[in-house]
C-alpha cells in the first residue's frame, strides 16, 4: 500500500512539473517573441532617426544653396545697373565728328 501511494505521489509530482515546464516554455517564447518585436522598433527607430538627420542636412543644403543664389541674382542686378548707368552718363565713346 506505502509503496502504491508513494507511486502515484511520484506520478501526479511528475504531472505537475510537466504542466509547469510547459506552462514556462510557453511564456518565455512570448517573452522571445516580444523581444523580438522590442528589437525590430528599435531598428525602426534608429531607421527613422537617421533618415530625419538626412533630411535636416539636405534642408540645410538647400537653404544655404537658396542664399547663394539670392546672393548671385543680387551680384547680377548690380552689375547691370553698373553698365547700365555708365552708357547712360556719356562715358560710351563719343560718335565720329564730320
Amino acid at each position: 500500500m506505502k509503496t502504491q501511494a508513494f507511486r502515484t505521489l511520484i506520478v501526479a509530482t511528475a504531472a505537475v512539473a510537466a504542466l509547469s515546464v510547459a506552462a514556462c516554455s510557453k511564456k518565455t517564447d512570448e517573452a522571445n517573441t516580444a523581444a523580438a518585436e522590442a528589437n525590430t522598433a528599435a531598428v525602426a527607430a534608429d531607421s527613422a532617426q537617421d533618415a530625419a538627420a538626412t533630411a535636416a542636412n539636405a534642408a540645410a543644403d538647400a537653404a544655404a544653396a537658396a542664399g547663394n543664389a539670392a546672393v548671385d541674382a543680387g551680384n547680377a542686378v548690380a552689375t547691370t545697373t553698373t553698365t547700365t548707368t555708365t552708357e547712360a552718363t556719356g562715358n560710351a565713346a563719343a560718335p565720329a565728328a564730320h
